[in-house]
């Protein structure tokens, strides 16, 4: 049986590919295992500098596997109780990582591949992919961080759209609304996200997870708080190499170089 996650090293850039392709890259109970497993040692990899996360054949991923679920010892409600938890370790770890996660959306994200893709830091889309919520039509509700990401993404009255409707979103349409950060020709995904994540490489990566951080964090801090936040981090920044390199580079009007 071929691993769930495949991991492609391109230089300091590791693409992550969801590799399930008979079932559009549905994910299972060890399937999520493998996936918080592999981005837990990515995300403390000091050699790796960005990922880019992707799936294999027509789908980037269709989210939880409902066949699986119904058959699960015990009900669908002890399957999704323990997926959701391995789930949530993985979501987690793109969000507090601190270096840059794309997602390459070479076909239909769905369920909680639309959640996983919604938890990257950017996203790029295959012109005929198509994004589609799908839990409220089964009768479920959104997880993987989607409650969270999506309306801060899209704002909360469009969100309640899409989870009251649950309409595929054409990649027009996810542009249009900010789902995604660019549109690229079917077949292009992956190498645009490659090609975004070397840029990204190229920069300081310490500035970037605090940023990260900063930005991830806002939503749940008071103005105060969030200003005495960036403050510190402001200072830790200038006191890193990276911020060292930056003004001396800035000062000497020349390019810097961040290791």
């Amino acid at each position: 049986m071929s691993a769930f996650v495949e991991i492609t090293p391109h230089g300091n850039i590791a693409e992550v590919t969801l590799n399930r392709p008979e079932a559009y890259n549905a994910f299972d109970l060890e399937a999520l295992k493998e996936l918080a497993r592999n981005l837990t040692s990515l995300a403390s990899d000091q050699q790796v500098r960005g990922i880019v996360l992707t799936g294999r054949g027509p789908a980037f991923c269709a989210g939880g596997d409902l066949k699986f679920a119904v058959r699960f010892p015990g009900g669908a409600a002890a399957a999704f109780h323990a997926m959701a938890a391995q789930f949530h370790l993985a979501i987690l770890e793109i969000r507090q990582m601190p270096k840059p996660v794309i997602a390459a959306l070479n076909g239909v994200a769905a369920g909680g591949g639309f959640s996983l893709a919604l938890a990257c830091d950017l996203r790029v889309m295959a012109r005929s992919a198509k994004m589609i919520q799908a839990y409220t039509s089964a009768g479920l509700c959104i997880d993987g961080g989607g409650t969270f990401t999506l309306p801060r993404l899209v704002g909360l009255a469009r969100a309640l759209e899409i989870a009251a409707f649950d309409k595929p979103i054409t990649s027009e349409k996810a542009l249009n609304w900010g789902l995604v950060t660019k549109v690229v020709q079917d077949g292009d995904a992956s190498p645009e996200a490659l090609d975004m994540a070397r840029q990204l490489a190229e920069r300081s990566l310490h500035a970037y997870g605090r940023c990260k951080k900063l930005l991830t964090d806002s939503f749940n801090t008071s103005l105060a708080s969030q200003m005495e936040l960036e403050r510190e981090g402001l200072g830790a920044c200038a006191d890193h190499p990276d911020g060292q390199e930056g003004l001396k580079a800035f000062n000497a009007r020349k390019k810097p170089k961040f290791t």
